[in-house]
């Protein structure tokens, strides 16, 4: 039986050589060059993204003044002005209006297909849509009361606004 002895040099060039085809057997084909048409995400996709936009806005205005008829944050906000100022800001739709207004545009939703970013209406004065939030998720709104002064976060189920919700709309498709 014959034995084999490699040098140093032909030791370390018959390694070289075992790893790297070890490297091409594990490589994958090469990658196509990219389409030059942009790809366009789905139109739900788009949705959502615009959707958190508003929702996280919104929630940068926690805490700000409430005042009636109020259309920025510097002055102070109510239910429709925070409202357009977040969708002007957040998404470039310019919406105007009270929030009876806002509330026979867009594309009424089901309470239960919510995403953030939806419109919540209520009859709070005992007229419909006489105020409007915004949805963030989780069965929570942003929203600008008067009685508390401040925009704050509520819930869907509580029991003020339960049996005062009347609908919900988007603007987000």
């Amino acid at each position: 039986m014959a034995i084999c002895y490699l040098s140093p040099v032909q030791r370390n060039a018959l390694l070289a050589c075992c790893f790297a085809a070890l490297l091409a057997a594990c490589s994958s084909p090469p990658i196509a060059p990219p389409d030059s048409t942009p790809v366009q995400p789905p139109q739900s996709d788009v949705a959502a993204e615009k959707g958190s936009e508003v929702a996280l806005f919104a929630i940068g205005l926690i805490d700000t003044g409430y005042r009636f008829g109020g259309k920025n944050p510097e002055a102070g906000l109510d239910c429709s002005g925070m409202v357009t100022y977040i969708y002007s800001h957040a998404t470039n739709l310019r919406l105007t209006g009270s929030a009876a207004d806002l509330a026979r545009k867009g594309r009424q939703i089901d309470r239960g297909r919510l995403r953030a970013g939806d419109l919540v209406f209520f009859n709070t004065q005992h007229r419909p849509f006489s105020h409007v939030g915004i949805y963030i998720g989780d069965g929570r709104f942003v929203h600008a009361p008067a009685t508390n002064g401040r925009v704050h976060i509520s819930r869907l189920d509580n029991p003020y606004f339960a049996p005062r919700f009347e609908m919900a709309r988007t603007y987000l498709d």
